[in-house]
């Protein structure tokens, strides 16, 4: 019998009556996990010593899951899917990841990600690109594309992840899945290799929605390594979905969701509006009202860029660290500087390296009031446009990106001007720290699309109780992908 397909309750309630062993279930997760592994590439670390450990009352004990390799997991390799940490083994933990253990969670693979979450394709780690599981010549997107394609994939029912800009929520959407990043801080970032510490928010990737609430409330709380942490004691997620929502309120942006602002859309855009369209049918009918309101365009046309200039800029201060002297393969040359140059210039994918260009330019003295400072304006303008419509509205709700996966090598897939508001506008919730959560709504050409919803800040537990009763309605909760042959 197969076990990895089910939910983590379903798993708990086999562990408890004796069905099947915490072993078992670690042994059909690892033998998955070398076959995902053989076929799109998701693993950086397959675990094969990965020990049983005892069953508790936590439903996560004795249960297999992923870790995405920018976690720092003590004597284990952690590599961010860089050549610059190819060997590095920490010698701690991350905090959510220590919790995890604690609740007795079993890691038994690191996942494969863009090279420190700098991505959104899943083609830029050092082990090579992912591939998505319903279709192998498409992307998984990223960064967290391993934990959404083993996710998916069915060798576990969760694995942890990382968005800075939208990270776990279109890899969750590409692959047919659930995406959820909780309000900033709730998660610690101790121990998390950072990229953009602003942006910075940890989550979990699962194929429920209650899946995710179960594995976040054993993730989160105050932690005295990161100051930006927050006393979330008082929030039980998992407790919190009662599926009643009836007199929620929810609004969707005209000017993404409107057909009409697209002047030559493609049958995919129709399709998936379409699915967006009878989701919203769906939520009325649970008692929900659902409003359409405008955002001024000019700002919605900025997001895009305003987040490239404050991420690339954070990331070329957070990783000054990664010179080779201190860790990582020594860099050849007679001085540190020459040592550092060649390290960096082996080290780095061409990716990184531009972005790295970027965030050092627009911190220069003579342009940091130009790009770096007016990019923060912006974003506070932005944040304050979404403040405002959670003064009436309990959440907004949107279509993920502007269709399915896309391929690896169609030109049709690349961003258009035109969809690249459509395509962005989750990176508004990692500008306000807001909770995010991305599921399944439907499939075009058997490849599956998804829905977004994203609340005010400390209101996880009504945006997951929202995002909840709406999956509900739906048929594509807990469903594993089936690559077309």
């Amino acid at each position: 019998m197969k076990y990895m397909n089910k939910s983590i309750e379903e798993l708990h309630e086999l562990l408890k009556s004796g069905e099947v062993t915490s072993k078992e279930l670690i042994e059909e997760s690892l033998k998955l996990s070398h076959e995902v592994q053989d076929k799109y590439n998701a693993f950086v670390t397959i675990l094969d010593d990965a020990k049983e450990v005892e069953v508790t009352e936590n439903p996560l004990s004795g249960i297999p899951c992923g870790i995405k390799d920018n976690y720092s997991t003590r004597g284990i390799l952690s590599t961010g899917s860089s050549n610059t940490l190819k060997d590095y083994v920490p010698f701690f933990d991350a905090t959510a990841y220590a919790k995890l253990k604690e609740a007795g969670a079993v890691m038994v693979n690191k996942t494969v990600m863009d090279e420190f979450g700098m991505g959104g394709t899943g083609t830029t780690g050092h082990t090579g690109t992912v591939l998505n599981p319903w279709d192998k010549s498409r992307m998984c997107a990223g960064s967290s594309a391993g934990s959404a394609c083993a996710v998916a994939a069915g060798v576990y029912p969760y694995a942890t992840g990382s968005d800075t800009g939208d990270s776990i929520r279109k890899p969750a959407a590409y692959c047919g899945i659930v995406g959820y990043k909780p309000t900033y801080g709730m998660i610690s970032r101790y121990g998390l290799f950072p990229f953009a510490s602003s942006l910075d928010h940890l989550g979990v990737l699962t194929r429920s929605v209650k899946d995710a609430a179960i594995v976040v409330d054993n993730m989160k709380g105050i932690d005295k390594y990161d100051m930006t942490s927050w006393d979330s004691s008082k929030i039980n997620l998992t407790k919190s979905l009662t599926g009643d929502v009836k007199g929620k309120k929810l609004c969707y942006i005209k000017e993404i969701c409107d057909i009409s602002e697209y002047e030559n859309p493609s049958d995919e855009l129709k399709s998936h509006f379409d699915n967006f369209f009878n989701a919203i049918e769906k939520a009325k009918e649970l008692g929900m009202e659902v409003d359409e309101v405008s955002v001024d365009r000019t700002l919605l046309n900025a997001l895009a860029s305003v987040y490239v200039v404050i991420s690339c800029a954070e990331a070329t201060s957070n990783m000054s660290n990664l010179t080779g002297i201190i860790f990582g393969p020594r860099g050849e040359g007679k001085t540190w500087d020459e040592q550092t140059k060649d390290y960096r210039t082996k080290g780095f994918s061409s990716l990184i390296k531009r972005r790295f260009v970027i965030g050092s330019y627009v911190l220069q003295s003579e342009n940091q009031e130009r790009y770096f400072r007016n990019a923060q304006r912006v974003r506070r303008l932005l944040v304050d446009a979404w403040k405002d419509l959670f003064k009436k509205y309990d959440a907004v709700i949107l279509p993920v990106s502007s269709g399915p996966a896309k391929k690896f090598d169609g030109d049709d897939d690349m961003l258009s001007k035109e969809t690249v508001t459509l395509e962005e506008h989750l990176q508004v919730g990692n500008f306000g720290g807001f909770p995010s959560i991305t599921i399944p709504d439907g499939f075009i050409n058997g490849l599956p699309v998804a829905l977004n919803i994203t609340g005010n800040c400390y209101d996880d537990e009504n945006v997951l109780n929202i995002a909840y009763a709406l999956e509900g309605t739906m048929d594509f909760k807990n469903q594993i992908a089936k690559e077309e042959k």
